[in-house]
């Protein structure tokens, strides 16, 4: 199946689904369970936190999270700062709850990250944390790492400063009743001012040079023990929350930097043949690129409704592979950039499901205060970045089996059906395989042909099997 692909998915019902999850788990020798001795330090964790004596529950933080969600890592406020703006970010506190060294900490060292597929959601922490005392739900008085960030009118960063305190979510939100509520003009005033701030971000992206690839998502939904597979467009209001995230990562880096320590999330720039390639692709496609535009303008004059334009998108994540980390402690990466973001970049705002969230934050919550980093985080540095990598590719792993088994599961009584699709990928060693996008059941599967595949063209194929046993699909031109 195709790398490009992100998962949404709700929780299963049929017994078929529940018997694939479980052998994927067994497959990948993934946990079904946390240890009990984990368990317990966890409800023991929940039931005694270290607090800090700030107190910031004044301040109206909401959260913005996909429906269900509950482990809730973020809540934000953003407000008019003079002719700029001030950003109030709310991030978990994990170390409230996790002593170095201790149950918790080990096994959450060892999982890394959150992997998700439908209901065998596998968390980095106990949910008595992740979803409960730890997770900044609205109403509860929370410990959170609290950024403090202030952007000027040509909507760069002036100011950031991050520092232990309680807070207090108003409220629980998702993108679409939130998107909704906006288009309607029923949204609170805070959502003008996120909107003002999203956008203008999104202008200084450009600017830089950095890259947004707007591919559908996917997205699989049960109705009645029904699997329905259908992509879905990101909301506006998703990349103006994007932006505060990206703002607080970036903020991030550029403390760890300064005080000489930390861990980058880093991408190195493409080799200049690996756009050339691009260029052809683009040719190939009957898609306009001027000799004088560079490839981040070309990405953003892309229109993802098109099926010739999703091909070149497809494409283009060639040239986004490679993400990694680098830690230092003293002189700075030979490489710290992340290209895609044209920025250093740094991953700070999920720690309750990322692992090394929680070390970067420790570490600019130190910065900032004017304190040594904790020996513990300093000893821990070096070895993360092979951490998250072993991390990275088990969730990886883990959400495309489990994306498969939706698919061969939506697919397996229409055997023999035809379908309409489009060719979004074509392999450079062998034409004649490649990728197939499905709109309707929305499916993005292998596809062999006995001639070369044409890149970008509509084409009518024949699913020839989709056995849920093996989570095979396969399809033929028609």
């Amino acid at each position: 199946m195709s790398t490009t692909r992100r998962l949404h998915i709700q929780p299963p019902d049929a017994p078929a689904i529940a018997a694939g999850l479980a052998a994927i788990k067994r497959e990948q020798a993934l946990p079904t369970a946390f240890p009990p001795p984990v368990e317990i330090a966890a409800a023991d964790a929940a039931a005694a936190p270290r607090l800090p004596t700030l107190d910031r529950t004044d301040i109206e933080l909401v959260t913005i999270d996909p429906p269900g969600s509950m482990d809730l890592d973020q809540a934000l406020h953003v407000q008019r700062n003079g002719s700029g703006f001030r950003v109030f970010y709310a991030i978990a506190d994990v170390a409230a709850f996790v002593a170095p060294g201790d149950a918790i900490d080990i096994e959450a060292n060892k999982r890394g990250e959150t992997l998700y597929g439908a209901d065998a959601k596998i968390p980095l922490h106990p949910r008595v944390l992740s979803e409960g005392a730890a997770s900044l739900l609205p109403d509860q008085v929370r410990p959170a790492l609290l950024w403090t960030i202030d952007v000027d009118a040509a909507g760069e960063c002036t100011s950031s400063d991050v520092r232990r305190a309680l807070v207090r979510s108003r409220a629980k939100l998702n993108y679409a009743a939130m998107q909704a509520r906006i288009d309607a003009g029923q949204g609170e005033p805070m959502w003008d001012v996120l909107r003002a701030f999203g956008e203008l971000r999104k202008q200084r992206e450009r600017a830089r040079g950095g890259i947004s690839l707007p591919l559908p998502e996917q997205e699989v939904c049960v109705e009645e023990g029904r699997w329905l597979l259908e992509f879905r467009a990101r909301k506006p209001a998703e990349d103006w929350n994007e932006q505060v995230s990206l703002l607080t990562g970036m903020a991030a880096a550029d403390i760890m930097l300064k005080g000489g320590v930390g861990l980058l999330r880093t991408l190195p720039k493409p080799e200049p043949w690996a756009i050339d390639r691009l260029r052809r692709t683009a040719k190939a496609l009957d898609i306009a690129w001027p000799s004088d535009m560079s490839y981040p303008q070309f990405i953003d004059s892309l229109d993802p409704a098109q099926p010739r334009n999703v091909a070149m998108m497809v494409a283009s994540t060639t040239v986004l592979r490679g993400a990694g980390y680098a830690a230092f402690d003293g002189a700075a990466p030979a490489q710290p950039m992340h290209w895609g973001l044209a920025a250093e970049y740094a991953h700070a705002t999920a720690p309750l499901r990322r692992l090394v969230d929680r070390y970067v934050g420790e570490t600019c919550v130190a910065l900032c205060g004017g304190q040594p980093v904790p020996d513990w985080v300093q000893q821990a540095l070096p070895a993360l970045p092979q951490t998250m990598a072993d991390a990275g590719r088990r969730a990886s792993r883990f959400e495309h089996a489990v994306l498969d088994l939706a698919e061969t599961f939506a697919l397996s009584s229409r055997v023999g059906d035809t379908f309409s699709g489009d060719i979004v990928e074509v392999r450079g060693d062998d034409r004649r395989q490649g990728v197939v996008m499905l709109r309707d059941p929305a499916i993005e599967a292998p596809l062999t042909a006995a001639a070369d595949l044409p890149l970008g063209d509509t084409v009518t194929i024949r699913l020839v099997e989709a056995d849920v046993a093996t989570r095979r699909t396969r399809f033929e031109l028609a």
